[in-house]
């Protein structure tokens, strides 16, 4: 799959992952193809199993495809070494996961500094950029608050904001709503939106949540380890 000008974000190229078990290798991807548009947001629906987790680990870098290539504007990721592969996660994309992962015994204010603090940019800057989007999430009164002081809802918006921080270009959700009740369910999928227009950065959500889904530009799918459109 060739890139096709500069709309085009990323691409993944006959990408293949299996995994071995009980003498046999089950594969997940197989020749799979994909293409990423600047802006655009796509939701990764289907059944459990079918390998949603796996695409985006690979899209994130997380996990490195068996064969195939993964290009962020037009560059083969996996070409790069590892401490090149780990800046450009930290500073491309934002992962915001089922469980936020955040760290007790901080504040939120601390949790969303750590990309940047990560990525080596001084804390005078990165305090402000993490205020900023702390308020911009709706927890410009929750600043300092321990995260496990705050509600579910509260602690998927700190998550939320730490995968933001660094402004990246693409953002990666893994069934972002999926441990939060109706309402904040809801409260996120709104914001997740609004973000999205705001910001201008690509969004793909594994979700089985089809209203959610249905907000976003194109579904897609995992049938026979290829990458298709959803019905």
């Amino acid at each position: 799959m060739a890139d096709t000008g500069l709309k085009t974000l990323m691409t993944m190229d006959a990408v293949s992952k299996g995994f071995n078990g009980k003498g046999t290798t089950i594969h997940v991807l197989k020749d799979a193809d994909f293409r990423i548009d600047r802006g655009e947001t796509i939701a990764v629906v289907g059944a459990s199993g079918i390998g949603k987790s796996t695409l985006l680990n690979i899209i994130g870098t997380l996990d490195r495809p068996d064969s195939g290539s993964v290009a962020f504007q037009g560059q083969d990721l996996f070409s790069l070494g590892d401490p090149a592969l780990a800046q450009f996660r930290n500073t491309r994309i934002g992962f915001v996961f089922q469980f936020h992962y955040l760290l007790q015994g901080f504040t939120a204010l601390e949790n969303v500094m750590i990309p940047g603090l990560i990525g080596r940019k001084s804390k005078k800057s990165i305090e402000k950029q993490a205020l900023s989007m702390l308020e911009r999430v709706g927890l410009g009164s929750r600043l300092f608050h321990r995260v496990e002081d705050l509600s579910g809802g509260e602690q998927q918006r700190v998550a939320i904001a730490r995968a933001l921080v660094m402004k990246p270009d693409l953002l990666l959700a893994d069934e972002p709503t999926g441990n939060l009740d109706q309402q904040n369910g809801r409260a996120v999928h709104g914001l997740l939106d609004e973000l999205n227009k705001e910001l201008g950065m690509t969004m793909i959500v594994v979700t089985h949540n089809m209203k959610l889904a249905r907000m976003m530009d194109r579904c897609v799918t995992i049938e026979d380890a290829r990458i298709i459109p959803a019905e």
